[in-house]
């Protein structure tokens, strides 16, 4: 299925905008994930440092006891890691995914080429929290991000990046 190819090719301010909403945009899966890796973490995450910390007691003076020592110091990133996610679900705000438009927006995934070296990758924007480029989620805060955002299929962008201009071209949406 080939896609309408424009001619149009624009240069994009990368410079930092100001947030849309007072709180983190994230998607209602990146919620979910969120959620479950806090049950996760409060539930056997928990449970599994209780048992090594136990384990550990029994093995006499807990001066000179390092596998003591080692889970406390786990048990405290474990406690940190959990406040912090409840942190982030606490200043989410769930945007909601319209894919009834032509435009690549928060939440839809498409796919962009890039026009240097014809590579092309499936994107999904999403909330910087949420964001993992190796799996294919951008944030829609990036520099590359912004410039693709509310972008239509066929169109292009030229972007300056840290390794210099590139041109990325919308190729089609996915969802």
């Amino acid at each position: 299925m080939n896609e309408p190819q424009s001619s149009k090719t624009q240069d994009v301010d990368t410079e930092p905008q100001a947030p849309e909403a007072i709180g983190e945009a994230i998607t209602a899966d990146g919620v979910a994930a969120l959620r479950s890796e806090v049950e996760h973490l409060e539930g056997s995450g928990r449970r599994e440092i209780a048992e090594r910390i136990k384990t550990a007691r029994e093995l006499g003076d807990l001066k000179e006891n390092a596998d003591y020592h080692i889970a406390k110091e786990d048990q405290a990133h474990l406690e940190t890691r959990i406040k912090r996610l409840n942190k982030r679900l606490r200043n989410a705000v769930v945007v909601e995914t319209d894919s009834s438009g032509d435009a690549f927006g928060f939440g839809r995934t498409a796919e962009v080429r890039d026009e240097t070296t014809g590579d092309v990758k499936t994107w999904t924007l999403v909330g910087t929290m949420e964001a993992d480029p190796a799996q294919g989620r951008l944030s829609a805060e990036s520099p590359v991000g912004r410039a693709l955002r509310n972008r239509e299929v066929g169109e292009s962008v030229l972007i300056e990046t840290p390794s210099g201009k590139k041109s990325y071209r919308l190729q089609k949406l996915v969802d």
